[in-house]
């Protein structure tokens, strides 16, 4: 079955009365008449918070500005008609609403947005991810819930959208973690958060740790989401040397380290990873910083 990938992302929203702002699959959704966060696809380039205020807009026409990221998650939906198996990444941020009237979206996936209590949801048939997002059960979908036809779009040649997981990874000493980033790479020669690119099914908070053990053996535990950083370099160079429009968004976690060892570098040779390190913080003002490090470190970069 081939592999296909999508970031997305959603707003929970609850009014003065604790209701969630949800929204219902209309005929051109591929789950119509199922209920879930309003939200949906990243635009190329574009932010993922700025996706989720317009997406929110779009569907409800509420007006609303984020106020935090609350989970990032994954699934894998098969599309058995289309020999298809697609893995979305799904941001989840809590929106306030600023203005604007509750209506339903005009001629879009989505054909009514209602506030509802957790009860009321409850009896509805829900998305996977928005039960699970509200504490619901999540309870399997009718047969036939799914009708989506229409083939999925061929990515574009020139374009690629990457979704990774890095970590602010710290020991009981309060040294940080880096890794530093391999000749050939971008940004070769800086230390760079640890984490990489999630893998066809993977949750990020497994990919994080899967890359950590790969950079720098070491067992790590996620203890808090920090937020989300969002890159778009339109001029990037491909693997072969050929121009790529990259967009890269990347979720970062705090990690603790309770039993640090000696890094070591055990993913394949030929990675992107050269060597790793603990740092105390007055080493890292001494260290070329990426850009994400240094900001998620406080660094001037």
């Amino acid at each position: 079955m081939e592999r296909a990938r999508r970031v997305g992302a959603y707003g929970v929203l609850r009014d003065a009365e604790r209701r969630v702002l949800l929204v219902r699959g209309s005929d051109r959704a591929d789950f119509p008449g199922v209920w879930s966060l309003p939200g949906g696809g990243l635009k190329h380039a574009e932010h993922p918070a700025h996706a989720a205020v317009r997406e929110v807009t779009e569907e409800t026409g509420l007006a609303v500005e984020v106020t935090g990221l609350r989970a990032v998650v994954a699934d894998v939906v098969p599309y058995p008609d289309l020999g298809v198996a697609l893995h979305t990444d799904r941001m989840l941020f809590e929106v306030a609403a600023v203005g604007g009237a509750l209506r339903a979206e005009r001629d879009g996936t989505t054909d009514l947005a209602r506030w509802l209590t957790l009860d009321e949801a409850a009896g509805l048939p829900l998305l996977p991810f928005t039960a699970e997002a509200l504490g619901l059960p999540v309870v399997p979908l009718p047969s036939g819930a799914l009708r989506r036809r229409a083939p999925f779009a061929a990515p574009v040649a020139d374009r690629r959208q990457r979704f990774g997981a890095y970590g602010l990874v710290t020991d009981p000493a309060g040294r940080v973690l880096l890794s530093l980033i391999a000749e050939g790479y971008p940004g070769a020669g800086r230390w760079h958060l640890p984490g990489g690119g999630t893998d066809h099914g993977e949750q990020p908070v497994t990919a994080l740790l899967r890359e950590l053990v790969e950079e720098s053996g070491q067992l790590g535990r996620v203890t808090e989401l920090i937020g989300v950083d969002n890159l778009h370099n339109p001029a990037a160079l491909g693997p072969e040397g050929y121009p790529l429009d990259w967009h890269g968004i990347r979720i970062v976690y705090r990690v603790t380290v309770d039993v640090p060892t000696e890094p070591a570098v055990t993913e394949l040779a030929g990675g992107s990873t050269a060597s790793a390190g603990w740092f105390t913080r007055a080493e890292l003002l001494e260290l070329p910083l990426t850009e994400i490090a240094a900001a998620v470190l406080e660094v001037p970069a």
